[in-house]
């Protein structure tokens, strides 16, 4: 991983580490994003007696840690083991995964455009990490289409990461999807359910509908929040009580699992 970040972490934050060296009552691990050492007492590798180090922590395995103290002018950076959750270990995991796939990108950009990656990961990520924690973030915002490249990246580089990032991350996007089930004894119910149909089709460009069959429908609503598809599936209901009267009934059944 190529990702690093200048200067110490803070106390309380989580970070991925390298354990380096085993002693019997200490641990000596790489902080990988920094580029520094810290250390783990075995008081901070887990809760009770613990009798042998190796039980818990192997030369070269990769751990979550917390940063509990850190003294900028000796160098000492004290980490805990036990003092990490599941939910912030996974998170961490789930970030490092995330700055992983787009140093992936870079590294395939960087074989197209027949440069060094090494080299095409410092244009990229030189002034993007000033603004971002993270260059996967940066992507993310280039596919939520929430920033101009341009801002950070020359003219020409910008439209070929652009390019690169919008085929490789999809934005994320959310489904609603309902049942509609539609019957009428008026003289012109065909044409009624036609109407009511078109005219919810032309709520929003973010709305389909499926027929399946003997009066029902598939409607399926697909944004990129819960928002904007909440008040699209809101306006659809809206057409759908137009519909009633004392000769047309209509039922609606949203799907629990979205």
């Amino acid at each position: 991983m190529l990702y690093r970040v200048n200067g110490y972490p803070e106390e309380n934050e989580i970070v991925l580490c390298q354990v380096t060296k085993i002693y019997p009552n200490s641990v000596f691990v790489k902080l990988l994003e920094y580029d520094e050492m810290g250390m783990i007492h075995i008081s901070e590798v887990s809760p009770g007696r613990i009798r042998n180090l190796r039980d818990f922590v192997s030369e070269g395995r990769q751990i979550v840690c917390k940063v509990l103290k850190l003294d900028k002018e000796k160098g000492h950076i004290d980490l805990s083991l036990r003092r990490v959750n599941s939910m912030q270990r996974r998170e961490k995991i789930d970030e490092i995964k995330s700055e992983l796939k787009a140093e992936a990108l870079i590294k395939n950009l960087a074989k197209k455009l027949q440069k060094p990656f090494e080299e095409l990961y410092k244009e990229v990520s030189s002034k993007v990490l000033k603004e971002y924690t993270y260059v996967h973030e940066f992507f993310k915002d280039l596919v939520e289409e929430e920033v101009d490249p341009e801002k950070y990246l020359s003219k020409k580089l910008a439209l070929e990461v652009k390019e690169a990032v919008l085929e490789k991350f999809k934005p994320k996007s959310v489904t609603i999807q309902c049942e509609i089930k539609m019957h009428t004894y008026a003289p012109d119910g065909i044409n009624k359910i036609k109407k009511t149909l078109l005219a919810i089709e032309k709520v929003s460009p973010t709305l389909t509908l499926n027929y399946l069959g003997a009066g029902r429908f598939k409607m399926i609503i697909v944004d990129k929040d819960y928002k904007p598809a909440e008040e699209t599936l809101s306006k659809a209901q809206a057409v759908l009580e137009k519909f009633k009267d004392k000769l047309s009934e209509v039922s609606f059944e949203r799907e629990k699992n979205e």
